[in-house]
């Protein structure tokens, strides 16, 4: 059993170096946004939703994101397609109405559970940006760089810090580094800035470390 338990190890280190290899050859051709549905949220978030959408659509990178036609994700959505650009959204089933689906989108997919939601969101994307939203983006922004830690993927990961939003979690992620809960090298793999073209530069020339997944499962 031992000598089981030690081979998956290794063979799962293997498969996570190949992984973040592959990842970092990449090119950003397409970016899943995360963030709120909520309609009533203030202007800025709004305009930088938008804004984020227009500066995507101008770069040629298509968006990926769930789907909705409300709150900041609608406002993304539309700051795309006005510009030009490509979004493909991905919805579940239960949330596929009138109400809440985008009507315009370039293409939409509907998936039977969240679950297999975010799992065809990450695998369509070729980096992750959160932008303000509550407890759904917040899940989505930690599973994504929870995948990173473990070596499922090594794609860039960002915040996008409209009027000091996520302040606060920045602090708390600084205090679980100091703590010794997160390693350094993977809470360096949280790129965050408030202008969007900052950010997908940061992420663009981002190169996560390759020894950080050899150091989580060793916990060296």
């Amino acid at each position: 059993m031992i000598e089981f338990v030690e081979e998956s190890v290794c063979s799962f280190q293997i498969r996570c170096q190949k992984a973040t290899e592959s990842s970092i050859l990449s090119i950003m051709d397409s970016v899943c946004v995360y963030c709120g549905s909520a309609d009533h949220v203030g202007e800025a978030f709004y305009r930088s939703a938008r804004q984020m959408g227009a500066i995507l659509a101008r770069r040629s990178q298509t968006l990926i994101y769930g789907g909705g036609r409300t709150g900041l994700m609608g406002a993304l959505a539309d700051g795309v397609l006005e510009s030009g650009g490509q979004v493909i959204g991905v919805i579940v089933d239960s949330m596929n109405t009138p109400a809440l689906a985008h009507p315009s989108l370039t293409r939409l997919e509907v998936t039977p559970s969240i679950h297999q939601r975010k799992a065809r969101m990450y695998e369509l994307a070729d980096a992750y940006i959160a932008l303000p939203g509550g407890f759904g983006t917040l899940d989505e922004l930690f599973e994504t760089l929870t995948w990173a830690q473990i070596g499922v993927h090594a794609k860039p990961v960002g915040l996008l810090n409209v009027d000091g939003y996520f302040d606060s979690l920045l602090v708390m992620l600084d205090r679980a580094e100091k703590e010794g809960f997160v390693f350094p090298e993977h809470r360096q793999n949280l790129l965050c800035a408030s202008d969007p073209d900052m950010l997908l530069d940061a992420m663009n020339d981002h190169k996560p470390s390759v020894d950080a997944v050899k150091r989580w499962m060793r916990q060296g």
